[in-house]
C-alpha cells in the first residue's frame, strides 16, 4: 500500500472515530462507526504520539529514576494500544480485503516504530543505570519484576548492539513482521478458497447435527440449500470421525494438510525459508548459535536440550501406543473385510469405531448433550463457584460481527470487573483455530482500567435456528480459552506490562489447560448437559462412558502434537540451510522420530501459523506441554483437598496463578499455589502413558 492513501482518509480526530473520546458503555470500541480507511491516520497519530513520549523520557535532563523512566514509559502508547487492539481483532476474526490491505503497510510501520525506540542507546543506558542499581531503589516486588522484564526486554532487542548490528537487527525485524503478515494472510486465502459440497449421496455416515452445520457453512458462503464443509478444523476432524465415505475423506484430508502448500499465490514454503534464514541471523547477531537457544533463554524451560528432553520423554510411551492402536485399527479394516492399509485420513474414522467397541462410546453419542450455550454457562458456573465472578449479558455493547456476544463480569463485591466478548463461529472473515485476546488490558497505574477480554473459536453454527453442538475437544477448546480469558479479566496488577497474560510462552498456558480440567468434571456434565431437544440431562451411563473414553487415542493425540512440537525445535536448532526444501527437511525429521505413516503432523511446516505468523511461539510451541506438566500437577491440589471448588486451594489459585500476571516469576507462583515444584509424571497419567503401579 503506498504512503499517499494516508492523506485520502480522514484524519481529523472529529472525523475518526479512533481518535476521539469513545462515547459507548464502558468506553468499548464503537466498532459500527470505525471503517477500513480509519487505521492509517489513526496508527499515524498514535506512531507520532508514541515517539514524543519516549523522546520525552529518553531526553528528560532529570537524573534516571523508577518514576521517570520505568513508570513513565508504562504512561506511554496508550493511543497506540488502542488503535492496534481493534485492527487485530479484525484481522484476525472479521478481516475484508481493504483490513488485509492495511495490514501489510501496517506490520512493516510498527517494525519501523519499535525498532528505533528498542534499540535506543540513551534510553537503555537509563533502564540500564536503574537496573544495576535496583536494591537500592527501594522498589516493590512488582516494580522489581518490572524493572527486570523492561530491561531484558530492551537487552534481547538489540539495545546494547553497535550501531552496524542494531541496523541490520532492524532490517532482520522488519522483514520479518512483513513475511509473518505474508504467511497468515497466504493461510487465511487457502482456507477459504477451498470447500466440498455434500451432495445427498455425499452425507454417508455423518451425524444429523453436522450435515446443519454443514448447511450453515453454505449458508454463510451465500450458497443457500446446499451443505458444504470447510477447511476450519472444527468441519475437517468431525468429517474425518464420522464420514463412510473414504474417498472424500482422503480428498478432505489432503486440502486441510496441502494449505500453504500447493504452490499458488498462497504457497508458503519460500516464505518459511525467509523466515528461517533472517531469525538464524537476529540470534547470532545476538550471540546466540541458533535462534532456539535466543528464544529459550528468556523461557521457563531455559534451554533447547531441556524442551527436547521433556518431549522425547513423552514421545516414546506415545509412539508406542499409537503404533499397538495403528495395528487395531488395521485389524478393524480387516474384520470389516478391507483390503487396504491404514491410511492419514482413514485414522479418526476407524478409532472412532474401535472406542465404540472398547469403551462404547462416540462423540456422536454425547454432541447432543454439549449445547454450545450450556457450555459457556457451564464456563461461567465455574469461574463464579472458584473465583467469586459473576456474568450478565449486555446487549448494549458495540460488537464487530452480529454473532458476537458481550457479558458484563462482575466481582464478588459486585463492582464492575471486565467484559467478555465470545465471538464462537466460523465465517470465511475469521482465520482458523482459537484464540484469547484483549481490547483493552487490565492496570491502575493512575486509574483503575477495567480489561476487555475476547475469546474467538469456530465452531461450527447450528441450521435453521438449531443450536450449536459441539463435540467433546470442542467444549474442551470453550474452557481453554476461557481459562485464557480469565486470566485477563482476574488480573490485579499496577502495570500494563505485566498484565493478564504477559507472562513466558511456557507459563500462559498453565491457566488455560488447568480450566479444561473442570469442564470433564462430572458434577459439572451433570448440571449442564442436557439434551438440546428434549432437556434432559446427560445419562449416567453416557458420563461414565465418556469419562473411560477419555483416555483412549491418546497415543495418537500426542503423537500428532510433539512431533510437531518437535519439528519447531528442529527448525530453529539446526542450521537454517538444512531446511531450504521445506518438504524435505520435514520428511527427513518425521523418519528420524519414527513418525508413523498413518499420523500427520498436527501442523505441517506451511499452515503452522503458531510459529511462522509472528514469533510468539516460534521455538515454543512445546510450551502446551511443558505447562501441561503443571496443569495437570496444579488439579491434583483440587482432587487431594476432596472438593474441585475448594475454596482455599481456589484462592491460592486466583492469588498466585490467575491474578497476579506477569508480576513474579512464574516458578515462585507456582510453588506458591502448589507447595512445591509440578510433578512430571502427572502429564503421563492424565494422558494414559503411564501405567499407575498399584500402592503394596
Amino acid at each position: 500500500m503506498s504512503e499517499t492513501l494516508q492523506t485520502a482518509a480522514p484524519s481529523e480526530a472529529g472525523e475518526n472515530p479512533l481518535l476521539r473520546p469513545w462515547q459507548t458503555p464502558f468506553e468499548t470500541p464503537p466498532f459500527a462507526e470505525i471503517e477500513p480507511e480509519h487505521f492509517l491516520p489513526a496508527f499515524e497519530q498514535a506512531f507520532a504520539d508514541h515517539a514524543a513520549e519516549i523522546a520525552a523520557i529518553t531526553h528528560d535532563p532529570s537524573v534516571p529514576d523508577f518514576a521517570n523512566t520505568i513508570t513513565a514509559l508504562e504512561r506511554s502508547g496508550k493511543l497506540l494500544a488502542k488503535v492496534s487492539a481493534v485492527f487485530y481483532d479484525l484481522v484476525s476474526a472479521h478481516s475484508n480485503p481493504a483490513i488485509l490491505e492495511i495490514d501489510k503497510e501496517v506490520s512493516l510501520r510498527m517494525a519501523r516504530h519499535w525498532n528505533p525506540i528498542m534499540m535506543n542507546a540513551v534510553l537503555f543506558g537509563r533502564i540500564a543505570l536503574l537496573h544495576e542499581n535496583r536494591a537500592t531503589l527501594g522498589l516493590t516486588g512488582e516494580q522489581m519484576r518490572l524493572l527486570e522484564r523492561t530491561y531484558t526486554n530492551f537487552y534481547r532487542a538489540g539495545a546494547g548492539l553497535d550501531e552496524v548490528a542494531k541496523k541490520r537487527r532492524a532490517e532482520i525485524n522488519e522483514r520479518l513482521a512483513q513475511l509473518g503478515t505474508s504467511f497468515s494472510h497466504h493461510l487465511l486465502g487457502d482456507e477459504q478458497d477451498w470447500f466440498m459440497e455434500l451432495g445427498e449421496d455425499d452425507r454417508d455416515g455423518l451425524p444429523e447435527a453436522f450435515v446443519a452445520a454443514a448447511k450453515a457453512a453454505a449458508e454463510e458462503r451465500g450458497m443457500t440449500g446446499k451443505a458444504i464443509v470447510t477447511l476450519s478444523r472444527s468441519s475437517v476432524e468431525p468429517f474425518l470421525k464420522s464420514s463412510s465415505r473414504r474417498d472424500l475423506r482422503e480428498k478432505l484430508y489432503r486440502a486441510f494438510t496441502a494449505r500453504g502448500d500447493n504452490g499458488n499465490a498462497n504457497d508458503n514454503n519460500a516464505t518459511i525459508v525467509e523466515i528461517l534464514a533472517l531469525r538464524e541471523e537476529a540470534a547470532k547477531i545476538m550471540g546466540f548459535p541458533t535462534y532456539a537457544a535466543y528464544r529459550l533463554e528468556d523461557s521457563m524451560a531455559k534451554t533447547p536440550e531441556a524442551v527436547r528432553g521433556l518431549l522425547e520423554r513423552v514421545w516414546k510411551p506415545a509412539r508406542e501406543r499409537a503404533l499397538a492402536d495403528r495395528d487395531a485399527l488395521q485389524a478393524l479394516i480387516a474384520e470389516e473385510g478391507g483390503n487396504f492399509a491404514l491410511a492419514p485420513w482413514d485414522w479418526r474414522y476407524y478409532a472412532e469405531k474401535l472406542r465404540q467397541r472398547r469403551a462404547d462410546f462416540d462423540d456422536a453419542a454425547i454432541k447432543p448433550y454439549l449445547v454450545l450455550d450450556h457450555m459457556i454457562e457451564a464456563a461461567f458456573d465455574c469461574a463464579t463457584r472458584l473465583f467469586g465472578v459473576t456474568f450478565s449479558e449486555r446487549k448494549d455493547i458495540p460488537v464487530w460481527h452480529p454473532d458476537v456476544r458481550v457479558w458484563e463480569v462482575k466481582g464478588p463485591d459486585g463492582k464492575h470487573k471486565a467484559l467478555f466478548y465470545g465471538d464462537y463461529f466460523a465465517r470465511p472473515s475469521k482465520r482458523s483455530g482459537a484464540w484469547m485476546t484483549s481490547l483493552r488490558d487490565q492496570q491502575k497505574l493512575d486509574v483503575d482500567v477495567a480489561p476487555l477480554i475476547i475469546n474467538v473459536c469456530n465452531f461450527a453454527k447450528g441450521a435453521d435456528g438449531q443450536p450449536s453442538l459441539l463435540s467433546p475437544d470442542d467444549a474442551r477448546t470453550l474452557f481453554h480459552e476461557f481459562g485464557h480469558g480469565l486470566h485477563g479479566m482476574l488480573s490485579n496488577v499496577t502495570y500494563p506490562s505485566l498484565s493478564g497474560t504477559s507472562v513466558f510462552t511456557d507459563f500462559v498456558e498453565l491457566p488455560s489447560q488447568l480450566y479444561e480440567h473442570w469442564q470433564e468434571q462430572p458434577q459439572v456434565l451433570r448440571q449442564f448437559a442436557k439434551h438440546y431437544q428434549t432437556g434432559e440431562p446427560l445419562p449416567d451411563d453416557l458420563l461414565q462412558r465418556f469419562l473411560a473414553a477419555r483416555k483412549f487415542n491418546q497415543g495418537f493425540a500426542t503423537v500428532e502434537f510433539v512431533s510437531s512440537a518437535l519439528i519447531d525445535l528442529e527448525f530453529h536448532t539446526q542450521p537454517a540451510a538444512a531446511s531450504r526444501d521445506v518438504a524435505a527437511f520435514e520428511k527427513a525429521e518425521l523418519e528420524k522420530i519414527g513418525m508413523p505413516a498413518e499420523i500427520a503432523l498436527r501442523h505441517r511446516p506451511t499452515q503452522f501459523g503458531h510459529i511462522f505468523s509472528g514469533d510468539h511461539y516460534a521455538s515454543g510451541y512445546y510450551s502446551y506441554m511443558w505447562s501441561e506438566v503443571m496443569d495437570a500437577d496444579a488439579f491434583g491440589a483440587f482432587e487431594e483437598a476432596g472438593d474441585i471448588f475448594d475454596p482455599a486451594v481456589a484462592k491460592r489459585l486466583h492469588d498466585d496463578i490467575y491474578s497476579s500476571g506477569g508480576s513474579r516469576d512464574p516458578e515462585d507462583a507456582y510453588v506458591a499455589f502448589r507447595g512445591r515444584e509440578p510433578e512430571a509424571d502427572a502429564l503421563l497419567r492424565r494422558r494414559g502413558l503411564l501405567e499407575v503401579t498399584p500402592a503394596a
